[in-house]
């Protein structure tokens, strides 16, 4: 199976270029390290960054320069720094042709819940809400078990919303599905994974057509 970087890896491949792609906070951000070669992506942070670049090596890290989840970042020649204000015009004005992000449950309708656990503090929803509400085409990277390895693939989400029939793919450290038609079709498994392995960790309605080949990460 996958690590965070497999399965930033294989959510690369989905990028195309000249796209403007937004990076949610965890497993999301490491996309930006592993661009396909022949390629230009914009990657745009919510607080206020067009043309993020890779994390920056140990030694040559800018405190002042940092992404939505307060990590270092780097810039790429060119890029722009602006107000909270002028990024979320881009997000709501549907500028951004990608939006990747972390989630903790998905449902077989496209529901997304990635914000709250109840009875965990939380400081706010932040621009999930947004992003998911504005963006066109949204991937979520994610394992797909938690830690107790019940499946955070299922039927209806347990946990707060985030958006509403808004996800269209996840690639998880198992499987890359697609959504639709109210379930999860299994598009490729991760290397050694079997289908068996991915239908006992799924508890959504799973489509399985054909043969289903193996990611190709490298």
């Amino acid at each position: 199976m996958l690590d965070k970087n497999g399965i930033a890896k294989r959510i690369a491949q989905e990028l195309q270029d000249g796209w403007y792609v937004n990076l949610g906070i965890g497993i999301p951000t490491l996309v930006a390290n592993y661009i396909p070669k022949g390629i230009t992506v914009e990657f745009q942070s919510e607080n206020g960054i067009l043309g993020m670049g890779p994390f920056p090596c140990e030694g040559e890290e800018d405190a002042d320069l940092i992404n939505a989840g307060k990590q270092t970042v780097t810039l790429l020649p060119g890029a722009s720094i602006f107000d909270s204000a002028t990024s979320f015009a881009m997000i709501r004005g549907q500028h951004v042709q990608l939006t990747v992000l972390g989630a903790m449950e998905v449902a077989q309708n496209g529901d997304i819940a990635n914000w709250k656990i109840p009875g965990k503090m939380v400081k706010g929803m932040g621009g999930a809400m947004d992003l998911v509400a504005s963006a066109q085409n949204i991937i979520v990277a994610m394992m797909h078990t938690n830690k107790k390895g019940e499946s955070k693939l299922l039927k209806k989400c347990t946990l707060p919303l985030t958006g509403v029939g808004c996800v269209s793919k996840v690639v998880t450290n198992l499987a890359v599905l697609e959504i639709k038609d109210n379930a999860f079709h299994l598009l490729e498994r991760a290397p050694g994974v079997s289908v068996e392995e991915i239908k006992a960790a799924t508890e959504g309605d799973l489509v399985i057509e054909g043969d289903i080949p193996e990611m190709k990460i490298d």
